[in-house]
């Protein structure tokens, strides 16, 4: 996401540093571009005229101008506001003082609220609650069957509805009974959309409003559709009064359009993003790392959160000691591999990383997936003991290794080197950096795109 915007930024703040010395003409030719590459990302025409007036306001004050350093202080003025105009800091869900706290979640049709359903099921159990799903779409064929089927995958319980409740009021109002029965302390209900607003789909959405109280009212959107979504989360906040938004396929816009727009426009943030398919492909969203990430500042916050997720600490700890006593073995090194996959894609990984400094060239690098696949079937064709001692691995034992993975002797000589190098790379890096350090470290993989190697 926001990858167009980004770049196009970068591109301003690199001619600003180009400048002997900033001026107001000089200052004003790079708002304007900066001006162009927001609405070039679909963002709200009054949000950016909004946005370059407050930071042409500070932007222009003798103590920017004369500065030592004028283009960090105008990179930091554009932060600062970006992360203004996206709300300033994350916006919690709230929970009602007697369970369950029910969320409405509501939107157009085709938007993804049934997918995000389920995703926002499984967030919540992640993070300690005791959630349960209901849908009262009685319109859509298999609506609630996509519903039950996510559930199941989830592993979150959820009210199937009995055969005489055909009315969404009648869904809603047993799944609450049976929620306050299991003890489960959130009630998500799924709603029935429209292709379009209409008087039908608002009167359903205020009768469920009224019957259940709900604590959150969440507008789903297709982030795809730009300022249309933005649009109709502003009629959806209008009749209904949402208190959030859920913005879906958030990894395929890489303009960004309307995540930028959803605070101003609507006055509700933006709560949550959908960034893939599957059920964990869902984040909370934080205002001041989406503006860290436009500005090319990377998002080391989220990936060192990822990383605790990923990595276990008592494995961690272990792994410390044999890369100090010089005992990390292949089998260590396969191990370390198949967790960086709980990272996320490569891809996704790099994102997080600072486009400028010593890792400003990482925006260029293309990683190759398959490559992590090859380097873990050639350590599985190894036998025990060649895991754990590399130093026997002969001529005929890496012909051997080479058939078994279905690769050549070549890829296995390389896998070899890297591990050395790695094994090296990460002894280093053990003793004298903390704990972003050491994960960096365990990721130097050569040939899968990243640096080092």
């Amino acid at each position: 996401m926001f990858d167009n915007l980004s770049d196009k930024l970068q591109r301003v703040f690199k001619n600003l540093r180009g400048e002997g010395r900033l001026t107001a003409e000089n200052m004003e030719s790079a708002l304007r571009e900066v001006r162009v590459a927001l609405l070039e990302a679909d963002v709200n025409f009054k949000v950016v005229k909004q946005l370059i007036e407050n930071v042409k306001q500070r932007a222009m004050g003798q103590e920017v101008l004369t500065s030592l350093s004028p283009s960090q202080q105008i990179v930091g003025i554009i932060n600062e506001e970006l992360i203004k105009v996206l709300g300033s800091h994350e916006s919690k869900l709230r929970f009602a003082n007697e369970p369950p706290s029910v969320f409405l979640i509501v939107g157009l049709q085709g938007s993804g609220k049934t997918t995000s359903t389920g995703k926002l099921a499984r967030w919540l159990t992640k993070n300690g609650h005791r959630p349960e799903l209901v849908s009262v779409d009685v319109y859509r064929p298999a609506a609630r069957q996509q519903l039950a089927i996510i559930a199941k995958d989830i592993k979150t319980p959820i009210y199937p509805g009995a055969p005489e409740e055909t009315k969404p009021v009648d869904l809603a109002r047993s799944a609450r009974r049976e929620a306050v029965n299991n003890g489960r302390d959130v009630l998500l209900v799924d709603t029935a959309g429209r292709l379009h607003i209409d008087d039908q789909l608002m009167t359903e959405l205020k009768e469920l409003k009224a019957l259940l109280n709900p604590v959150e009212i969440l507008f789903v959107a297709d982030a795809m559709t730009g300022q249309d979504a933005v649009k109709s989360a502003a009629e959806f906040h209008n009749q209904l009064g949402i208190t959030g938004v859920i913005l879906t396929k958030m990894d395929g816009d890489a303009r960004g359009g309307a995540a930028l727009s959803i605070r101003s426009v609507t006055g509700q943030p933006l709560k949550f993003v959908g960034i893939g398919e599957k059920p964990d492909a869902f984040e909370q969203f934080h205002p001041d790392r989406a503006a860290s990430r436009i500005l090319g500042m990377g998002d080391i916050v989220s990936f060192v959160e990822k990383a605790q997720e990923a990595f276990d600490g008592k494995q961690q700890e272990e792994m410390q000691r044999k890369l100090i006593e010089n005992e990390f073995t292949l089998e260590d090194f396969r191990d370390q591999l198949k967790s960086l996959r709980k990272l996320g894609s490569l891809e996704s990984i790099l994102k997080m990383m600072p486009k400028t400094g010593m890792m400003k060239d990482l925006q260029n690098m293309q990683p190759d997936e398959k490559e992590l696949t090859r380097i873990v079937a050639i350590i599985d064709s190894m036998t025990p003991r060649e895991r754990e001692n590399h130093m026997i691995i002969n001529g005929s034992r890496r012909r051997r290794i080479a058939k078994g993975s279905g690769t050549s002797v070549e890829k296995v000589n390389d896998l070899l080197k890297q591990y050395g190098q790695a094994r090296k790379m990460m002894k280093s890096l053990s003793g004298n950096m903390g704990f972003l350090g050491k994960k960096l470290g365990k990721m130097g993989l050569g040939k899968l795109g990243l640096p080092g190697f």
